[in-house]
């Protein structure tokens, strides 16, 4: 387990944005399989793989790029270690680009899936609501620990590690009927 941590470090010194989008991609597109497989049970004979290969892009076009460039910005913008500035910097996170972040996210999906605009839009406002109240549940905690302890160039890894769970519950509210 050593060397595989060893590489991804060297890695992630050399290719930095490749590498987090490649990992928010390929964790998405693992949060979907959990998703049909535990949460859904549908099990491997009925597994829809376009779906897992629609949410792993959504991972690399979208979640990847997106988060990556915030972090980055969030950084610029309140700058120092602190408390007060993680807590800052989560209170910026959660509610100037959480909302608007779900909201895409949960559109996209819907998009990719081949949903019309008027389904996307009935979704959102069955769906949306919720899903943003569960976002507040989890991640105001984890973004604290996260923008106080990880430095910026780990923090969308670890977010996609911890956001395996949540990407899985993501990945059934998008794609429920």
């Amino acid at each position: 387990m050593i060397l595989p941590w060893r590489v991804y470090q060297m890695m992630m010194v050399k290719h930095p944005w490749k590498v987090q989008i490649l990992t928010a991609g390929t964790l998405v597109g693992c949060s979907d399989v959990i998703s049909q497989q535990l949460i859904e049970r549908q099990g491997w004979a009925n597994h829809d793989t376009k779906r897992t290969l629609r949410m792993t892009t959504v991972g690399l076009i979208y979640v990847g790029p997106v988060l990556g460039v915030w972090y980055k910005l969030l950084d610029q913008l309140v700058v120092g270690k602190s408390k007060t500035v993680a807590f800052k910097k989560m209170l910026l996170d959660q509610f100037a680009v959480a909302p608007s972040f779900l909201a895409c996210f949960l559109a996209l999906t819907g998009f990719l899936g081949g949903h019309s605009r008027e389904e996307v839009w009935l979704k959102l406002k069955k769906d949306y609501k919720d899903t943003l109240i569960s976002n507040y549940y989890i991640w105001p905690t984890v973004q604290m620990l996260n923008f106080y302890f990880v430095p910026l160039v780990y923090r969308l890894p670890l977010i996609q590690v911890v956001a395996l769970m949540w990407n899985t519950y993501l990945s059934w509210m998008a794609n429920k009927i």
